[in-house]
């Protein structure tokens, strides 16, 4: 089966400055794949070249949905490419303030809504059955992340671990197969940690999502990645299982001698 996601020789310039230098790397289906490594390696400017942010000096990047053909999305504008089937988060928290919870996941389900701006308008049979599937698909969502007893309460007024979770449902409004996590603990208690591991474990069990994840958080990326890919400088320097990882010299040298199990 193919990589749902596949990398080769992604570089990434900004006039004299090379942020990456020949990364190549793949998501499997159904994986967890962590990507890892001191601030400024060119972590997020990575993710910016899948997601359509930048478009990468050289190198490809290829989507692959399952059961369909391979898609060079090199170039293309951050909305196909959602529409393709990737969907991801950001460091910074990105949420409709005045929105209420419901609201914020029903806007990330646009992307694959079907009426007319007229049906729209005229809230046509056809317009209202789409709009409460969309209703009843943002509540299953909310129940995944466990967020229905605010599922009307404005987004701004959620605990900061809540408002992160809700990111993550607003991302999964668009039916990807791939999702792109951008530093999903940041910021987090133990706690919130710990629900979070739990929450992107059972979005790939429950739901057959592949997932792509920036953490600093070690004890997270060790307790749930089938496979880590680490950088330094915009290259990478190492690849393998979190045993592998732990346990290889460069990666401990990059970490400044760091325990990664720590």
């Amino acid at each position: 089966m193919a990589a749902v996601l596949e990398l080769n020789k992604v570089c990434m310039d900004f006039g004299g400055l090379r942020a990456l230098d020949e990364v190549s790397l793949r998501v499997e289906p159904s994986q967890i794949v962590a990507l890892i490594g001191p601030n400024g390696a060119g972590k997020t400017t990575l993710f910016n070249c899948v997601t359509g942010i930048y478009d990468p000096t050289s190198g490809d990047v290829l989507l692959n949905a399952p059961g369909g053909e391979s898609r060079r999305v090199n170039g293309l504008k951050p909305n196909k490419v959602t529409e393709l089937g990737m969907a991801r988060t950001f460091q910074n928290i990105r949420l409709f303030p005045s929105m209420t919870v419901l609201e914020n996941v029903m806007v990330g389900c646009h992307c694959r809504m079907h009426a007319s701006i007229l049906g729209a308008v005229v809230k046509g049979p056809g317009a209202r059955a789409e709009e409460r599937r969309v209703v009843d698909f943002s509540y299953e969502l909310l129940r995944l992340v466990g967020l229905t007893r605010w599922v009307n309460e404005i987004s701004s007024n959620l605990p900061y671990g809540a408002q992160r979770r809700l990111e993550i449902a607003r991302a999964m409004a668009t039916e990807p197969y791939l999702v792109l996590l951008d530093e999903p603990a940041a910021g987090m208690n133990p706690q919130e940690t710990d629900d979070l591991k739990e929450l992107i474990v059972r979005i790939r069990d429950t739901w057959s999502k592949s997932i792509l994840l920036i953490e600093h958080d070690m004890s997270l990326v060790m307790g749930i990645s089938d496979r880590i890919y680490v950088m330094e400088y915009g290259r990478l320097i190492a690849e393998g299982s979190p045993k592998e990882v732990s346990e290889n010299p460069a990666v401990i040298k990059a970490y400044l001698g760091e325990d990664l199990d720590a």
